[in-house]
């Protein structure tokens, strides 16, 4: 530990006593009590290594059920960071971390919302730390959040939604965009499902989502009608809700899906994305009245907060409201 990060952690430490005017006359005081003293750090024992204890947090979050794409971003964030920051994680302080990220923005010119997801996981990691008793106390908790503004996300239209369901070439393809819209899943929770998990009588299934959590989702008889036309059609023995074309009709992956709708795309000649679809009926199920309480529940989200970044209120119905209730 440096001289200079000692000296800060004691005025860290007894800020909420003295009074501001006085913090110069404290840190000479400090400065003339540490001459010719040296400063020397005392571990009990050896500490672990910086990508010990990185395999230790996500061995933790493995636990708790984050999902393995999570996990790989944990992953390269931290590596990258000490690579930068070469200290161990015992001493790393919060200038470190500030200057690791200020370089960072700088150098990869990136937006505020990736810089924000870097802190996050950052700060993640070390709440972690000091949860596990490793550190005393969180060099991130004087980073604070970078603001990042609110940035409405379109939705797709009616029109739009005709349009791609007419783009699919197969019936595969057509029952994945009735049931990714109908339903509102993530596209993970999706190609998890098995067929048998599926009860078509009551128009709804069980998925898995975040956390190993599960919630009963819904879907409306004409997706009933394309995901039975599509099992019908199939002469494979996967369980899988959802398989690829080609033989041996492996459970489809989410690249699968992604790679499908980046085709129907071109077709159509706008962006297609699996997270569109769950945007799009959070948004139209609010614009129709339902409580937002329940479109909570329908998209598995465990703050509420969440659910109102999804769902973006359709700017001619404030209009329309306007003119109602206010003119």
């Amino acid at each position: 530990m440096e001289l200079f990060e000692l000296k800060n952690r004691i005025l860290d430490n007894i800020k909420p006593y003295m009074v501001k005017k006085y913090r110069k006359d404290i840190l000479k005081a400090l400065d003339d009590s540490f001459v010719n003293i040296e400063i020397k750090e005392i571990y009990e024992g050896n500490p672990i290594s910086n990508l010990d204890a990185l395999d230790l947090f996500l061995s933790s979050k493995r636990i708790e059920g984050c999902s393995e794409r999570s996990l790989l971003y944990y992953s390269s964030v931290l590596k990258s960071m000490f690579k930068k920051v070469t200290k161990n994680y015992l001493v790393i302080d919060t200038e470190d971390i500030r200057n690791y990220l200020s370089l960072y923005k700088e150098k990869n010119d990136i937006s505020r919302i990736t810089i924000d997801n870097v802190r996050r996981v950052i700060s993640t990691f070390f709440t972690w730390l000091e949860s596990e008793d490793y550190i005393t106390k969180s060099p991130t908790r004087r980073i604070h959040k970078v603001k990042t503004g609110k940035i409405v996300k379109d939705t797709y239209s009616d029109e739009m939604l005709e349009s791609i369901r007419n783009a699919t070439k197969t019936l595969r393809d057509k029952a994945i965009i009735d049931f990714l819209f109908s339903t509102g899943v993530r596209v993970g929770e999706l190609v998890r499902l098995n067929k048998n998990e599926v009860n078509f009588e009551c128009k709804e299934c069980i998925v898995l989502g975040k956390g190993n959590k599960q919630r009963k989702v819904y879907f409306d008889a004409k997706t009933k009608i394309e995901v039975q036309d599509y099992l019908s059609s199939r002469d494979d023995d996967n369980e899988a809700l959802f398989v690829s074309l080609n033989y041996p009709h492996n459970r489809l992956q989410i690249s699968g899906i992604e790679i499908m709708l980046r085709k129907i795309g071109k077709r159509v000649h706008y962006k297609v994305h699996p997270h569109k679809f769950r945007r799009t009926l959070a948004t139209k199920a609010i614009d129709k009245g339902m409580p937002i309480e329940q479109v909570q529940k329908m998209l598995g989200h465990q703050k509420i907060d969440t659910t109102l970044e999804y769902a973006m209120v359709d700017e001619n119905n404030v209009k329309i409201s306007h003119k109602k209730y206010l003119e």
